[in-house]
Parts: structure tokens; sequence; C-alpha cells
């Protein structure tokens, strides 16, 4: 898919999931960008400490909320990542956008005891990486999960019965919504 300086938009997926959740969403995250001809790239976490994220358009870094933070492999990386970029000078005061580079975070959780105030401070930590190395978050997605193992949490918790989630439903939201995402990059 081409973007307005003639090029190809260029999407990069990067998650962790520890129980599938978060993976289910990252593969409607790639269904919908293929089907949109948008060229992608797609990685856990865990292998993507050498890519440079300039080199794309669209950034997409998804983690389950884990007591109110992305997991573990997520915070190293954007540990790891931001010691680089400030190494490098690309973190400045002010945190300037630069044209053409913006980023989705997105989410899962179960929000059992406070719904999705559980989930909603592991987006903004993600979103605040993006945002001091000047890329726009265009978006923060937080998609219901259950609770793997815990048929209490997922039936009993804030928002009643959430098993099986994220289901079909979810996941046709999740590729209509980058659908229209990209559609507004492209308007630009």
């Amino acid at each position: 898919m081409e973007i307005k300086n003639g090029g190809q938009l260029k999407a990069l997926i990067m998650y962790f999931s520890a129980t599938g959740n978060t993976e289910k969403v990252a593969h409607a995250i790639r269904n919908a960008l293929e089907k949109k001809k948008v060229t992608l790239t797609f990685f856990k976490v865990t292998e993507a400490a050498e890519e440079e994220l300039y080199d794309y358009d669209l950034v997409f870094l998804g983690s389950p909320s884990i007591q109110w933070l992305p997991a573990k492999p997520v915070l190293s990386y954007i540990e790891e990542k931001h010691k680089l970029h400030g190494k490098r000078g690309d973190i400045k005061l002010y945190a300037p956008n630069i044209p053409g580079k913006s980023a989705v975070v997105f989410c899962t959780y179960a929000g059992p005891h406070t719904g999705i105030s559980e989930a909603t401070t592991a987006g903004k930590y993600m979103g605040q990486f993006f945002e001091h190395i000047g890329f726009e978050v265009a978006r923060e997605w937080y998609i219901v999960g259950e609770i793997h193992g815990s048929d209490e949490a997922s039936t009993m918790g804030k928002l009643g019965d959430i098993r099986g989630r994220p289901n079909k439903q979810d996941l046709a939201q999740v590729e209509n919504d980058v659908s229209q995402l990209v559609r507004s990059i492209l308007a630009l």
C-alpha cells in the first residue's frame, strides 16, 4: 500500500503473549495489514531487539497487562531501546514528532478488580516510550482477554463472564480498527 510520498507503507508488529490472548490480537492486526497490502514485519518482542524502529512508518507493540504494567519482556525491550535511543541522541526535549512515524500500543486485560483501569497504565507506559523517540501514538487499543486457569476471575470479575475472549467479534473489531487506521494514515 503506497503512502503519499510514493513509497510503500511499512509496518512492524511486536508483541509478547503469556497465554495466547495478545498473540491472537497480533495475528488479527497482521491479517488486516496483509489485506491492505502493507509491507510488514512480525516478531515476538523477544526476537525484535535488533529492529530499527525508524525503518517503519507504523509500529505496533502489544502486551498483556500484568499488575498494571506491560509484561516483563516488553518492559525489558522498552528499557533497552530507550537506552539505545538516549545514547544516539534521538530523545529530545519537548519530544517532537517525526513526520510519518506512528505507533499503536495494544494491551489485553481481564480487569477482574477495576476493569479497563487495570490496563490503561500499561498502554500509557508503552505509548510514552514511542512519544519519547518521536513517534505519534496514533491509537491505544485495550482488548478484553480471559484469565486462563482461573474460572473465578474469568466469570466473576468486574467485566463479568469473559471466557473465550478475545473472541471472533473482538478480533473482527481489531481488524476493522486497523483498516480504519491505515486509511487515515494514507489520507494524510
